[in-house]
Formats: structure tokens, C-alpha cells, sequence
């Protein structure tokens, strides 16, 4: 987790950046990765792992705001913003921006639902990774949203996906993972399922 620093003492609020928003997405998705507008600094806004929107501290309760927000977060580097086409703010994520929520089969890939309602089907521009902590060995699974921004897929998904993942050759060692859109994402190594 990582926080922009500042370089101008312009104030922005949520609620300005939220009227940018929804002007900048009356025809569809804003186009955020084509927007340069000045940096103004970071807001004391933050996303917690379970995807909850914090603002001064506070969770942010209107599901539509929170909405109206996540179409215009932006990550450059390892920074993420909030951005329109006249301001450009710091915001804190504490893991990834997204969670997905739940997926189901649709033909031969696996479409995942965002708890901001995004929808993507698992393949090869929108690919599952899982990390695993170096103390603990527990898995945290994702799956890229847009751009480079990332869900964490939710624990109950992630236990029905390993239900019905697979064993296959990758990269030259045998992977349990999951397959969709004729890609295969590796779990962990299948040797390690047989400890």
C-alpha cells in the first residue's frame, strides 16, 4: 500500500469528485487512462480489503456513490487515484480495489461479479493470479478487472473455484489451477495438494 505525495494545496472534495464523474460518464466508462489533469493531492479516502469506501474515516453508505467512484480509480504504478478530467487525487487501497463477490460457468470461462457490479469473463486480458503469504502460505486470488486494476476474489468463490479447477502441465511442472477462455491460471504446485 502505497500513497502519492503531494504537490499542490488545491481543495478537492468527494463531493466535487463525485459531480466530475458522473459529467465524465454520461457516454459510458470514462476513459481515466487518457486523462492528465493535475495532481491536487491525496484524499482521506481508503478502500479496505473487503471492498468497503471510506471517507474522513467514515464508510461510505450510498452503493451508487461508491459505484460512481470505482469507474474513475486509476493505478500508476503502485499509487492509485481517483481521476477526472480536471483533478487527479491519492487515495489508499489496502489490497486491491475491487472484490469479487461471486462467478459463475458462462460457456467455456468463468464471468466474475465485482461488489461494484463490473463484470469480466477469466482469460487471457483478464487474467486469475493468486499470491501466497511467505509466513503463512495462505492464498489471496485475483482476477484483473480493467487496466490494472484487480479484484481479490472472496473467500466462498474462491473455495467453489477450487472445486472444480484442474490438473495440467505448465511452464514445465504440473499446476493445480483453473481454466477459462482456454487459459490456465496455476493454483499451486500439484505436488504440494498431495502433502
Amino acid at each position: 500500500m502505497t500513497k502519492a505525495t503531494k504537490t499542490d494545496e488545491v481543495p478537492v472534495s468527494a463531493e466535487s469528485l463525485a459531480a466530475s464523474a458522473k459529467v465524465a460518464g454520461k457516454k459510458g466508462p470514462p476513459p481515466v487512462d487518457k486523462w492528465n489533469p493535475p495532481f491536487c493531492g491525496d484524499l482521506d479516502m481508503r478502500i479496505a480489503r473487503d471492498g468497503t469506501w471510506f471517507y474522513l474515516g467514515t464508510p461510505i453508505g450510498r452503493h451508487e456513490l461508491v459505484k460512481l467512484f470505482s469507474s474513475i480509480i486509476r493505478k500508476d504504478g503502485e499509487d492509485y487515484f481517483l481521476v477526472t478530467p480536471v483533478e487527479k487525487v491519492g487515495i489508499t487501497v489496502d489490497d486491491a480495489p475491487f472484490v469479487a463477490v461471486d462467478f459463475e460457468r458462462d460457456g467455456d470461462g468463468l464471468r466474475f461479479v465485482t461488489n461494484v457490479e463490473d463484470e469480466v469473463i477469466a482469460g487471457p486480458d483478464h487474467p486469475i493470479r493468486v499470491e501466497r503469504d511467505p509466513e503463512t502460505g495462505e492464498p489471496s486470488p485475483y482476477v484483473n478487472i480493467r487496466r490494472n486494476l484487480e479484484a481479490l476474489i472472496d473467500r466462498k468463490s474462491f473455495y467453489r473455484l477450487v472445486e472444480i479447477g484442474e490438473h495440467a502441465d505448465h511452464d514445465g511442472e504440473r499446476w493445480f489451477g483453473l481454466r477459462s477462455q482456454g487459459a490456465f491460471f496455476p493454483i499451486i504446485p500439484s505436488a504440494e495438494m498431495e502433502v
